[in-house]
């Protein structure tokens, strides 16, 4: 058997692109599970089905379609407005800035970009709470994705043409390691961001699939130091 391809480095790197949620800010902050519980109650008010009921459906859409909107649109017509309106109204206020980390990523070379599958007004929100404001030059969001959520390889050529990444020239950082299959195949470097003490509902287990897999480059239980030691190249 022949021996597994080195991790891809960073050296020509150009472009650096930061999902949101549980990457830039550990997922400690439980900002998740507040929208857990705002789409499980839309659902339920949608479907006339238990809050209980409306869990199972919301994790199988997420499950099958990237993410519980797109299964929604697909399975019952739902306008993506005001459910995005509605599962993004968040309690921001335990969320911390990080300079530490901003200072990382300001020192990378070449155009920072966040890819998110939730919503621009949301991403804004949550990075300025961060302090990370001023320090990417754009967000894509699930509504410049035309609603086709990562990880299909669909939404991953609109953002690399929307933005005009070279995919051999960027990488990818992620707390979800499906969400890396496609950018690796595609040419990024990729790197998972796994939060230390990090707890698994045995529910959502499937959530951590492939971190094992040849598709991620590097794992880091700590982004911003990760971040200081490309740039002083260790």
């Amino acid at each position: 058997m022949p021996p597994a391809p080195a991790p891809r480095g960073f050296a020509e790197v150009e472009t650096w692109v930061f999902d949101l949620d549980n990457t830039l800010y550990p997922a400690q902050h439980d900002l998740w599970t507040q929208l857990d519980a705002r789409m499980r109650d839309y659902v339920a008010r949608l479907l006339g089905i238990t809050p209980d009921e409306a869990f199972l459906v919301q994790k199988d859409y997420y499950r099958r379609y990237g993410t519980s909107l797109r299964g929604l649109m697909i399975e019952h017509g739902v306008d993506p407005a005001p459910f995005l309106e509605h599962v993004h109204q968040l309690d921001l206020s335990g969320l911390d800035a990080s300079p530490r980390l901003a200072a990382a990523i300001e020192l990378l070379p070449g155009t920072k970009l966040v890819y998110t599958n939730g919503s621009e007004r949301h991403a804004t929100n949550v990075l300025e709470k961060l302090g990370l404001g001023g320090h990417f030059a754009a967000i894509h969001d699930i509504v410049a994705a035309e609603f086709h959520p990562k990880p299909t390889e669909e939404a991953y050529q609109r953002f690399l043409r929307a933005h005009g990444v070279a995919p051999a020239r960027a990488a990818m950082f992620e707390d979800l390691a499906r969400n890396l299959e496609v950018p690796h195949r595609l040419g990024m470097a990729t790197v998972l961001v796994i939060p230390p003490g990090e707890r698994i509902a045995a529910d959502q287990s499937w959530e951590f699939e492939g971190r094992e897999a040849a598709y991620v480059d590097h794992v880091t239980h700590d982004l911003a130091g990760f971040l200081e030691g490309i740039s002083a190249g260790t």
